[in-house]
């Protein structure tokens, strides 16, 4: 099918009035960036910052707007070249990252809005926060006058049978629920990030409102 088929057979079954879809753009090219925005997408996430930074000269170019997400682990020495472009980053996951950001955002004159990332299923593999470690870390952020605090993210293990990943996704819900309820100045916790092309149906069930979509949208990576 084409992307825009796959995106209109994924809408059928999320309420887009009440769940984003983030199409996940890591290694396509600019035209099925162009295909997807045409077809409705209004939000992109990039893992890498290179990768973003060489592609929105182009999207501009066409003409089209949306936004930019950048859902990879992002590194201190990254962080000048992305606070500039990204709308919203996922991948927070220390005080020493958040407080660079706020430096950055500060010179331009910017509020970045940011994620925590929680490693709630601690893969050694994974980036992201330990899920003890989340609480404190908004109180941290929070603190900061240019950095806004959206949320949580995670990145459930891959399973062959999402059901498999659903404590996952109600652990995290949980944690969101008490992040919400401690009503943290400045902020703004309205995104629960989780759920990508093989388990989002689930994630959404367990309370995600924004879901990361790639190869459901764009195909199998080359």
């Amino acid at each position: 099918m084409s992307i825009a088929q796959n995106i209109a057979e994924i809408t059928t079954k999320i309420d887009t009035s009440k769940v984003k879809l983030v199409a996940v753009t890591k290694n396509n090219s600019v035209s099925s960036m162009i295909e997807a925005i045409a077809a409705g997408i209004t939000a992109v996430g990039e893992n890498r910052v290179q990768e973003m930074l060489s592609k929105h000269p182009d999207i501009q170019a066409a003409g089209l707007t949306t936004e930019w997400h950048l859902i990879g682990h992002l590194q201190t020495n990254k962080v000048r070249q992305a606070v500039p472009l990204a709308d919203l980053i996922h991948s927070i996951d220390s005080e020493h990252l958040a407080v660079e950001i706020d430096k950055v955002a500060a010179k331009l004159g910017k509020c970045q809005d940011v994620l925590i990332q929680v490693n709630i299923a601690d893969e050694e593999s994974k980036f992201g926060t330990e899920i003890g470690q989340a609480l404190p870390l908004a109180k941290c952020i929070s603190q900061l006058e240019h950095v806004r605090l959206c949320g949580l993210m995670t990145i459930a293990p891959y399973c062959e049978n999402p059901e498999t990943v659903r404590p996952v996704f109600k652990e995290l819900y949980q944690l969101y629920s008490e992040l919400k309820g401690l009503n943290l100045a400045h902020t703004d916790i309205r995104w629960l990030s989780m759920g990508m092309t093989n388990d989002y149906m689930v994630a959404i069930e367990e309370g995600a409102n924004l879901v990361r979509i790639g190869t459901g949208i764009f195909g199998s990576r080359q």
